[in-house]
């Protein structure tokens, strides 16, 4: 699909969105939407472990597991991408259990592993969104928000691409922009 640029700053050039499927990306790492176990499940999470193939979920079984708001990296096996971050979302019950600072450290410790790694190309989906019943118009802030904070004042990831299975999930993101 059509790639959408971002106007405005240099922390905005560095962001693209699209709509398309995470797991044909060719970038250094795709975030891996997991749960707790990092041992696969449905959604996104189940497309990655079944892209990348067997040895991601070995590697992932030797994690010991990770808390909402954390990631942890691995290869990427099978995958184009070369590594896959696995960022574990809060799981939305009303807003007001700290779900919205849980889904920002979701997004800033994966972009944290990035950098500490030297990663330059970063896709992410959208993070707690399916199962985990995040808002997608306020999970889209949040997302956008932040990694537009992160881009402002960290040099990598060089460029970090929203990959949005969805035409709808596109739209989300495109009308959460008129609100940053």
């Amino acid at each position: 699909m059509v790639p959408v640029n971002l106007p405005g700053s240099d922390a905005d050039s560095r962001m693209v969105i699209l709509q398309g499927d995470i797991v044909h990306q060719d970038v250094d790492a795709i975030v891996n939407a997991a749960n707790c176990t990092l041992l696969g499940g449905g959604g996104v999470d189940g497309a990655i472990h079944r892209a990348a193939g067997k040895k991601l979920l070995a590697e992932c079984k030797t994690l010991g597991g990770c808390l909402t708001g954390e990631a942890r990296i691995t290869k990427g096996y099978e995958l184009e991408a070369r590594h896959v971050i696995h960022a574990v979302g809060p799981v939305y019950r009303d807003g007001k259990h700290g779900e919205p600072e849980l889904l920002a450290l979701a997004y800033r410790r994966s972009l944290g592993l990035a950098c500490e790694h030297g990663l330059q190309t970063v896709a992410f989906p959208a993070v707690s969104t399916g199962v985990y019943r995040y808002p997608k118009d306020e999970a889209a802030r949040i997302a956008l928000g932040t990694v537009k904070q992160w881009l402002a004042t960290h040099r990598l990831p060089e460029r970090v691409t929203f990959v949005l299975f969805s035409e709808g999930d596109l739209k989300v993101y495109r009308e959460a922009l008129e609100t940053l």
